[in-house]
């Protein structure tokens, strides 16, 4: 599974749990996960690279969504988990 395709996952997760997604070009810093007057938004970065976003959004995932209750698809999860777990 390719990066571009995580990051569409990774994006309906959110979505799927009430997370407002806001495409804005943000200078290719890659966006991120933040609250505006009491609701979760994340900000895509059009102008950042797939594999930067999709990290980002893996790191958001586990703040909105408890990962061991859910069903995600096994190369989605092991994503989460390989980029939730660094240090920013």
């Amino acid at each position: 599974m390719n990066e571009q395709r995580i990051l569409e996952e990774l994006i309906a997760l959110l979505e799927a749990n009430s997370v407002i997604i806001r495409n804005e070009p943000l200078g290719g810093s890659g966006g991120g996960l933040c609250t505006v007057k009491g609701e979760p938004i994340f900000f895509v970065d059009t102008q950042a690279p797939s594999a930067e976003v999709a990290a980002l959004c893996a790191r958001a995932v586990p703040q909105v969504v408890d990962i061991e209750k859910l069903y995600i698809r096994p190369e989605v999860r092991q994503f989460i988990e390989n980029y939730s777990n660094q240090i920013t």
